[in-house]
């Protein structure tokens, strides 16, 4: 079965389409953005998206999972498919079928190694999201702008690795100076309502002393 002179003509068109749609399509995938973006996950794999919403709420997400066939993989295994039989039908003698054997063959190792390197880089940092890791009450803070007595000012906390800041208010209406370390009591509307550390601590530990006797 020896590849003749139209014959061949028609399978490295074949195969040349195949490669160029399989460039084409996994370049506009990165430059589009759907693979992976920073805090944003899409459904390239199939997953949901999983962010941390206003108010400290996060979305839920399923972690790092992704099944093997999936539009990255598709379309590596049309690049390599169409690459390798293209150069094998236009270069070599081999038969037809040899051709298809070893171009599929290629494309699955494209798609292995695509899919490799996605679960092992893209999405090492992807995990499922709970809401108590952005629930803003308790987590200590400084004032980073003078809470006025009844008023709002500024505090700069951080969590989750992430230096953060917001408005917030004296949870008994006074004033709070510059540099105080605060608590925070109650988190409402875009606002934290806070407390002195020390005023929790000797709260506690007045508590605690009463507890004992």
């Amino acid at each position: 079965e020896a590849i003749g002179g139209r014959e061949l003509m028609n399978w490295e068109m074949f195969y040349l389409t195949c490669f160029l749609v399989g460039v084409t399509l996994s370049v506009l995938a990165f430059v589009g953005g759907t693979i992976h973006l920073p805090h944003v996950h899409f459904n390239l794999s199939h997953g949901h998206v999983a962010t941390p919403g206003v108010g400290g709420h996060a979305g839920v997400s399923r972690g790092p999972e992704m099944p093997w066939f999936n539009f990255a993989t598709i379309t590596a295994f049309l690049a390599w498919f169409g690459g390798t039989g293209y150069l094998l039908t236009r270069h070599s003698s081999l038969l037809v079928t040899v051709v298809i054997i070893l171009a599929i063959v290629a494309g699955l190792t494209g798609a292995t190694l695509v899919f490799w390197f996605i679960v092992k880089f893209l999405l090492t940092h992807d995990q499922a999201l709970d809401p108590a890791d952005y629930d803003r009450v308790g987590v200590l803070g400084r004032v980073s702008s003078a809470i006025r007595m009844g008023g709002t000012g500024e505090i700069i906390f951080s969590q989750e690795g992430t230096r953060q800041t917001c408005g917030a208010r004296s949870e008994n209406g006074e004033a709070i100076a510059h540099g105080a370390e605060v608590i925070v009591t109650r988190y409402e509307h875009g606002i934290a309502y806070v407390r002195r550390w020390e005023e929790m601590a000797n709260d506690r530990q007045d508590s605690h002393t009463n507890e004992a006797r």
